[in-house]
Formats: C-alpha cells, structure tokens, sequence
C-alpha cells in the first residue's frame, strides 16, 4: 500500500528523517512512536503525499510520488482518510455536512442516504447530526473526524494523535473504532505517544510497533 525507501527530511539547515525505509501491506496494523517534535507528524505526511521527500522515495499503491500528476494524486488520496492531530472544521456547517466534505469537494454522493446515518451511529454521534462543531465535545470532534476520513471508505487510515485531546475512556473507544476498520481490511496507522495505548490494543489486534529515534524508524519489537 505504502512503501518508503531511504527517505530523508528536514526543514531548514536541520535534518529530521534520515535513511527512512518502511511499508505498510494490505491489512497491516501499526503503531508510530516517538517523542514530540521526532517527525510523527512529517512521516505522517509524507505517506500520504502531503510532502515529497527530499531524497529516497514514497511510493502509494504503486506509484511513484514524484511522478505523479496532480489527477493522480488526487486519486490517491482519495483512497487514504487521515484523522489530523487538530481536526478542523467548518464552523459554519453542520457535523454531518462537515462529515461529508470530502465527497462534497470530490463531486461524489452517498449512493445511499441511509448509509450517513449508518456511518454517525457507528462513531455514536447519530444525535449530534445538526449540531454544530463549536458546541462538540473533543471526544466528539474526534470520532467525527475519524468519519470524515472514512466517509470515501480509504483502503489506509492514518491517524495523527488521535487521542492526543480525549480522556482514557474516549481513548479506548477511538482505538476500538479503528480496530474494527482494520478487521475489515484497511490498513492502519497511529501516531501516538501513550505506550498505554498501545498496551490495552495487545488483545485486540495484531499490531507492530514503529518508534522514530535518532532521525530513523526502526521496529519497537515483536508482535504485539
């Protein structure tokens, strides 16, 4: 689904990937590590074609990034829901329209109505439909924000900090939602700091753990 081979990045003079080389396969489940200002978020990025790496290459389904015509990319995007670390909405419209932005802005509908309601009761915001997204919960704004990801049903979810914001409970919730998307084939991948996290995910799903240390990713250990 993802593979990248020796990339580099930085900003400015500093370098913060180096050497990185790594694949995400069909079905997989990971975990991402690392401490603050690591390079979570930029690997993040570069695996979904926000960012074109400055040396090695990324390659998307098969593609080549920096080969890719802007039609491809758009493409390719539309087969990777990214739950951002601040989820940000349009104030202005309601939850179920910001949910479904993304088949808004790509021209697509839902072939059935039905299946928006379906989508809100399985994140639990079937009652918060109208609401708008100042008077959400942070709990709220995330599980909305995973919906939105998934309303254009991605091959590949990638999740940066999802549970950064919410309390344990929502925490567990969000990561069961995302168990669950990998059961049904998606490959996933979190960006998180809370090794509890990725603890209470050991009965549930088999997972590998990534840590970014020293510019580099390199495999946390077995199995979980």
């Amino acid at each position: 689904m993802i593979e990248l081979e020796q990339v580099a990045y930085g900003y400015g003079t500093g370098t913060l990937l180096s050497g990185v080389t790594m694949s995400l396969a069909q079905g997989s489940f990971h975990f991402l590590t690392g401490p603050s200002g690591a390079g979570k978020t930029t690997l993040m990025k570069l695996c979904y074609g926000e960012l074109v790496a400055e040396q090695g290459s990324v390659a998307l389904f098969g593609q080549n990034v920096r080969e890719m015509q802007r039609d491809d990319v758009a493409d390719v995007r539309r087969r990777i829901g990214v739950v951002h670390q601040d989820c940000q909405f349009l104030d202005h419209l309601s939850l179920a329209e910001n949910i479904m932005l993304p088949l808004t802005v790509s021209g697509r509908a839902l072939h059935d109505p039905s299946e928006l309601q379906e989508l809100l009761a399985w994140v639990g915001l079937e009652r918060q439909a109208h609401a708008k997204p100042p008077e959400l919960s942070g709990g709220e704004r995330q599980r909305a924000a995973l919906a939105r990801a998934v309303i254009m049903s991605p091959d590949v979810i990638l999740a940066d900090e999802p549970t950064g914001n919410v309390d344990w409970e929502m925490s567990v919730r969000l990561l069961q939602l995302l168990v669950e998307l990998n059961r049904m084939g998606k490959t996933v991948m979190i960006a998180t700091h809370d090794m509890n996290l990725i603890r209470s995910a050991k009965s549930q799903v088999q997972a590998r753990v990534l840590r970014i240390s020293n510019h580099q990713v390199a495999s946390a250990g077995a199995d979980l």
